[in-house]
């Protein structure tokens, strides 16, 4: 009976992975396959594999330098994301009193509040700042970074003020002691123990930040700035009956994330479990 129900569990297990997967599936072998082939068999693997479709895309999508503007967006955010959030949580962890109270209480109510109830008056916001000012942040990399600071600060600052607060303060006590500064408490004794929950912080960026759509697509406008999501959009409003080369850009779009979630799924779980819940 034990060994029926062990079984029983594979087979579930492989009948959910299956049906996960095959959309994954699909994308990947009718990229390669011509248009006969697509319509004749969608799940049939392609009789040659071909790069043809996928230098096509590339080349029809503005692959690389589309490339290049999510990985500045990605990399510069989580950096800022990262310092600022771990030094709030910090200070917010450290003053146990009602104001440090209520700014984290604050932050934790924004993470309630669907984006699409705000993105309108976002944008009339930052278009009103960019023409009166004159910076930036309108239709620029920069203001699309600034934006997703601000939206990711919240769930940053809670996963880090857990972790912080398990770290004993006794540490930070013998380093004022010896002389450390405030800063220098953080950087050279609080830091470096946060690099569980630090992993995770960037993990979870990066992949809300690079996977991001709806922000972008309100901010940016010119051609040159477009990110890989909005490149694969455009690419399906344009040439939406090709669709061994639409297959082909989203493979594209996909193999960057999955390679780095399978390289650090690890520190995901381990991060939540030693930090987020303490």
């Amino acid at each position: 009976m034990g060994i029926l129900r062990k079984w029983s569990k594979e087979i579930l297990l492989l009948a959910m992975a299956i049906v996960f997967l095959s959309p994954i599936y699909i994308i990947f072998v009718n990229s390669f396959k011509n248009r006969r082939e697509l319509y004749e068999n969608t799940l049939a693997p392609p009789t040659e594999f071909t790069l043809e479709f996928y230098e096509g895309a590339m080349a029809r999508m503005d692959f690389f330098n589309a490339f290049l503007n999510s990985m500045y967006v990605t990399v510069v955010s989580v950096i800022f994301i990262v310092i600022l959030s771990s030094m709030t949580a910090w200070m917010l962890a450290r003053n146990a009193n009602w104001i440090s109270t209520v700014i984290f209480m604050t932050l934790i109510a924004t993470m309630l509040i669907p984006f699409q109830t705000i993105m309108m008056p976002l944008m009339q916001l930052v278009t009103g700042i960019t023409r009166s000012t004159g910076i930036p942040l309108y239709n620029s990399l920069s203001g699309l970074i600034f934006m997703n600071v601000g939206f990711n600060a919240a769930l940053s600052v809670f996963l880090y003020h857990g972790f912080v607060k398990s770290i004993p303060i006794s540490l930070e006590e013998a380093a004022t002691i010896d002389g450390a500064s405030k800063l220098g408490v953080f950087w050279r004794v609080v830091f470096p123990i946060l690099t569980p929950i630090t992993a995770t912080v960037m993990i979870l960026n990066v992949i809300l930040i690079w996977n991001d759509f709806l922000l972008p697509s309100l901010t940016l406008i010119d051609k040159e700035l477009r990110t890989i999501p909005l490149s694969v959009f455009y690419f399906f409003g344009e040439f939406t009956i090709e669709w061994n080369m639409a297959m082909a850009g989203l493979t594209l779009t996909i193999i960057p994330v999955v390679i780095f979630y399978m390289i650090s799924q690890k520190y995901i779980i381990k991060g939540i479990g030693e930090g987020a819940v303490k």
